[in-house]
């Protein structure tokens, strides 16, 4: 296992998207972000079924920065509850690895 995490956000659209994601790389809690621009998401809200659009954000960062991440992408975000996922890494390019981990800011200890 490694100590590299995925975080899987939905937005409201694909500007919300690089907006979060260009404030994330700015404040170095980030390395990477991949933006799907547009999906189609069905959820449970408020007692009904909600149809709707979205883009889907996926953040690359360590495991030390999850949480300040979260932070971020909860002042850029619009929604009231946004989906903030941490997912693990298992394992990965050595060198891939490495170039991420040289690309964020570590938290102090």
């Amino acid at each position: 296992m490694t100590d590299i995490r995925y975080i899987y956000v939905t937005t409201k659209n694909h500007k919300e998207a690089q907006t979060i994601a260009e404030q994330a790389l700015k404040e170095r809690v980030a390395a990477c972000a991949n933006i799907f621009p547009e999906t189609e998401t069905m959820y449970w809200w408020q007692g009904s079924i909600q149809y709707s659009t979205e883009s889907v954000l996926i953040l690359k960062t360590t495991a030390d920065l999850v949480e300040k991440a979260t932070e971020v992408i909860k002042h850029w975000h619009s929604y009231s509850t946004p989906c903030i996922l941490s997912i693990p890494i298992e394992s990965g390019h050595p060198d891939y690895i490495a170039w991420l981990k040289g690309e964020v800011r570590q938290l102090p200890k």
